[in-house]
């Protein structure tokens, strides 16, 4: 807030919050049938969380509120506990309690557990914990998850009366309930979504392609929402179709509730997973945006920020929060500066459940079924990462199908156990196999001459992605400088590194890449050759990375660099060049970020 630009940021804050807080109102709402409670509850999710996170984010640019994969998650758990059919869990605190009531304390105990997980990380400093959760797992878990929704949305997108189902194998008994029911079918609420999924990924289409000539992208969800609950009312599709409809939003907050201890004792087992996911992807996406627009998150911190937000919202019967990445997108696209933005979003939440929100009660819930499974074309649609990963690194490949495959059918839960384990054995396989220290990763080699601006740095071990991010920062504090910023402080001018960009000129790159271009050559000693071969599969080497920086020794890369200097000694624009050697890369499975 110090530092807050009034003049400059304020406008943008305004226009990204108010399209925002429209975008989370539609999610709130149909994420929270993911997770099996009312649909206002997820509007919650979308106010009392944004609040807390205001105060102790890090992150400029998420938005924070519902996600589908952990709604799914905690409906997972709901449903264990107080199942479509047949008799609750024996809880004390379910006594006297209608199933919607049950189900939300179930809902708000997980939430706050959550909560109170990713605080208890984030006080004794465990954000490293997120290393070990690689791209290539989460991209195969937050598939999995992805046909987990898209199954979970077809009884509203179909009209059908289908129970919860929850554990192993889950996925098998819902379809089979599906398919039993097929000619049941409601055609209203079919045709009704396939509408709303034509429309809104026709304009969704059209959003990208024309997103550099857009000012803000075309909010279709909303238009769709709009027009849909319009037609609802006007043919009273409830009463006269048979469709089922949000229903009765109250126009006010509901007390807090304490959670049940007995509840906590239920749910510890999946109320971890749940806080390690929620905060992964929410971490994950904030590194992004945070490299784009240079500034630094902390991941400790991070942990804080969402633990008392979700201990928070939990005590109003909010759903465990993160950060949607389309809604994120929309926060950030349409020129979002800070998280002014994002207490923007809650006041339009706040305008809805207080004002207006009577205007949503006939939207059908096909409509919502609908808006999700279309939001879940990016996840569905990284199974395309497979065959490349299969060339690229077969055990990575083994991760991303091994947990895919066991989240799909074992359960979410489950499968990133499995995920987790199939991940630590190839850590075992790539470490054990040439029997290398994992963590011993850097050892300067001090007996060996450096000339001035030469830098020497030893690599004993594989670099994969457990230490990748290790290996950059400690490469960074050995030259003693981010050659990133250097090359955005060579641009002087705000504008001029905007439209760098906007046209991708100016983008987060390797490790290498960062310093060829604020003219520091490195050069890398003693790489297998399969390395070398194993880096061109991966599309390692373009026009700035050539298969010449590779020397078979430190002299031979020594004797060059003297070469070198001694022919450019004259030149103003080589003499102050810094040159660093990577050595001893003797991992051939290993691969650069």
């Amino acid at each position: 807030m110090k530092i807050y630009s009034i003049k400059d940021w304020l406008l943008n804050d305004i226009v990204s919050g108010v399209s925002t807080g429209l975008v989370a109102v539609l999610q709130g709402l149909a994420y929270s049938l993911l997770a099996s409670i009312s649909p206002w509850y997820g509007l919650y999710a979308a106010f009392f969380p944004v609040i807390m996170y205001f105060f102790l984010g890090t992150s400029r640019h998420i938005s924070v509120g519902a996600f589908p994969v952990l709604s799914l998650m905690v409906g997972a758990v709901v449903t264990r506990l107080v199942p479509d059919e047949g008799l609750p869990a024996n809880i004390t605190a379910f006594e006297g309690l209608t199933k919607d009531e049950q189900r939300i304390l179930v809902s708000a105990s997980l939430t706050f557990l959550v909560g109170l997980f990713q605080l208890g990380m984030g006080l004794l400093q465990v954000g490293f914990i997120v290393m070990y959760l690689s791209d290539t797992l989460i991209s195969g878990f937050t598939t999995a998850a992805a046909v987990h929704i898209l199954v979970s949305q077809l009884k509203f997108v179909l009209g059908l009366t289908v129970p919860g189902f929850s554990g192993p194998l889950s996925i098998i008994y819902t379809l089979k309930s599906l398919f039993t029911q097929i000619t049941s079918t409601n055609i209203h609420d079919l045709v009704t979504s396939i509408v709303v999924m034509v429309m809104v990924l026709g304009v969704k289409e059209i959003n990208d392609r024309f997103k550099s000539k857009l000012p803000v992208p075309i909010p279709i969800e909303v238009i769709m929402t709009v027009i849909a609950c319009g037609v609802s009312y006007a043919f009273n599709f409830s009463e006269n179709h048979g469709v089922d409809v949000v229903g009765k939003i109250p126009n006010t907050f509901e007390s807090p509730i304490a959670p049940s201890l007995q509840v906590f004792q239920m749910t510890a087992v999946e109320a971890f997973p749940i806080a390690i996911v929620g905060f992964s992807v929410a971490f994950a996406v904030a590194k992004v945006y945070s490299v784009k627009h240079d500034y630094l998150i902390d991941g400790n911190q991070e942990l804080i920020a969402f633990g008392a937000s979700n201990i928070f919202g939990g005590a109003f019967k909010s759903l465990a929060a993160s950060t949607a990445l389309s809604r994120s997108a929309v926060q950030e696209s349409t020129g979002g500066k800070t998280q002014i933005a994002g207490l923007l979003s809650a006041l339009i939440v706040l305008v809805v459940i207080l004002g207006i929100g009577f205007l949503l009660e006939p939207l059908p819930k096909s409509v919502l079924g609908a808006v999700v499974i279309v939001n879940l074309k990016g996840m569905l649609m990284q199974v395309v990462t497979v065959p490349y990963l299969w060339k690229k690194d077969r055990p990575d490949c083994i991760v991303w199908v091994g947990t895919c495959l066991a989240a799909i059918f074992l359960g979410l839960d489950l499968g990133l156990a499995v995920g987790l384990g199939l991940e630590l054995l190839t850590v075992v396989f790539r470490t054990q196999r040439f029997a290398l220290a994992l963590f011993s990763v850097f050892l300067n080699l001090r007996q060996i001459y450096e000339p001035e601006g030469v830098k020497i740095f030893r690599i004993p071990s594989p670099i994969f992605f457990a230490n990748i991010d290790f290996f950059r920062d400690k490469l960074k504090d050995a030259v003693g400088f981010n050659p990133l910023r250097i090359l955005r402080k060579r641009n002087k001018a705000v504008k001029k590194i905007k439209k760098m960009i906007k046209k991708g000129e100016l983008t987060l790159t390797s490790a290498l890449k960062e310093f060829i271009r604020v003219s520091v050559d490195v050069y890398i000693v003693g790489c297998d050759p399969y390395i070398i071969e194993k880096l061109r599969n991966c599309k390692f080497f373009d026009d700035e990375i050539k298969t010449s920086i590779f020397f078979l020794t430190i002299h031979d890369a020594m004797l060059f660099i003297h070469d070198f200097r001694s022919q450019h000694i004259n030149s103003s624009s080589t003499s102050n060049g810094l040159k660093i050697q990577t050595m001893e890369v003797s991992d051939p499975a290993s691969t650069w970020d």
